[in-house]
């Protein structure tokens, strides 16, 4: 068996991806259920900080273990630069609505990455947006509408904060796709892992706070979790294309409602389930439609770079693979 027939067996192992993806989506809930625990002792500085810094040390490790080609080195810092930024400045608003809202609610208003990102992308790099995906986009503003509630008297401003934190991760997709053509996943997640520790680090010179013992358990756990969500979820998007892999990341959202159900008694209300099942819905559609997509802290959008690549170099009738199953177009 030749190379390239190993490599298109290993790429179509759907069942296995999505296992690897629904696994990374119930770390990231876990991860988001002990933020929203350790917020009620230290403010949101402090979170965000140890969970980079934590992060970075298990990750630092996974990085010297794969020993990514070149190195580190790069010549796209300042594309890495606003990919940290706005990555960032994205958990910063994911955890504070986390702390702010019921748990359910803020990893909603993050699961709204997908319907940004064709946008910034088409302002950003001109790529195009298919007509599906306007449609998609528009049903899920809808949605959106519904979860925030605008002029009803049960709105609450925090939910902008946490639409911010969609709105700046679909940013940060979009900045990994401008780099995707010469930059290896391992070389994104280390610079944005070592800029987001020592960025948010700055702020701890006047808001630093001694956690509690038990707390540093928790805030050392929360680093694990996001590190091995992230390995997690590399792993099962190299193990299917991604417009098959997208939908489960939305296993995120059940996961959360199911943690903040069992943990803190939430519930939803009828307008924000109708919400969140168009957010969903205009989700996959968007996500198997575009190039580039992923949720927050991932680097997911590497990978549809590379089908790309690879789509524009074979017979479309060599492999099924090359029959539209990389961004989701027939």
């Amino acid at each position: 068996m030749n190379p390239t027939s190993q490599a298109e067996i290993y790429r179509n192992q759907p069942l296995a991806g999505a296992l690897f993806v629904l696994s990374a989506s119930f770390m990231f809930a876990v991860m988001g259920a002990l933020v929203k625990v350790v917020s009620t002792s230290l403010t949101n500085d402090m979170v965000v900080f140890f969970r980079n810094l934590c992060a970075l040390v298990f990750i630092l490790p996974w990085i010297w273990y794969r020993r990514p080609h070149d190195g580190v080195k790069t010549a796209l810092f300042k594309l890495h630069l606003i990919r940290s930024l706005a990555g960032l400045g994205a958990m910063y608003c994911f955890f504070y609505a986390i702390d702010q809202l019921q748990l359910s609610e803020a990893c909603l208003l993050i699961a709204t990455t997908p319907l940004f990102i064709p946008v910034i992308a088409y302002v950003w790099i001109r790529e195009p947006v298919d007509r599906k995906v306007r449609g998609a986009i528009i049903i899920g503003f809808i949605g959106i509408v519904l979860i925030l509630k605008p002029g009803l008297e049960v709105f609450q401003p925090v939910t902008i904060v946490g639409l911010a934190a969609g709105v700046l991760a679909a940013l940060a997709m979009v900045s990994i796709r401008r780099m995707s053509t010469s930059e290896p996943t391992i070389r994104i997640v280390f610079y944005f892992t070592v800029l987001g520790t020592l960025i948010s680090a700055v702020p701890l010179i006047w808001s630093w706070q001694s956690p509690q013992p038990r707390i540093w358990w928790l805030l050392i756990l929360i680093g694990l979790l996001a590190a091995v969500g992230q390995i997690l979820l590399t792993k099962g998007y190299s193990l299917a294309p991604a417009a098959q892999m997208g939908p489960f990341t939305y296993g995120n959202v059940v996961f959360a409602t199911l943690l903040g159900w069992i943990f803190w008694g939430e519930s939803l209300d009828a307008m924000t389930w109708v919400g969140a099942v168009l957010i969903c819905i205009a989700g996959i559609i968007t996500t198997r439609r575009t190039k580039t997509h992923a949720l927050p802290g991932t680097t997911a959008g590497k990978i549809n770079s590379a089908e790309a690549s690879s789509r524009k170099n074979c017979s479309v009738k060599s492999s099924p693979s090359c029959n539209g199953e990389f961004t989701g177009k027939k």
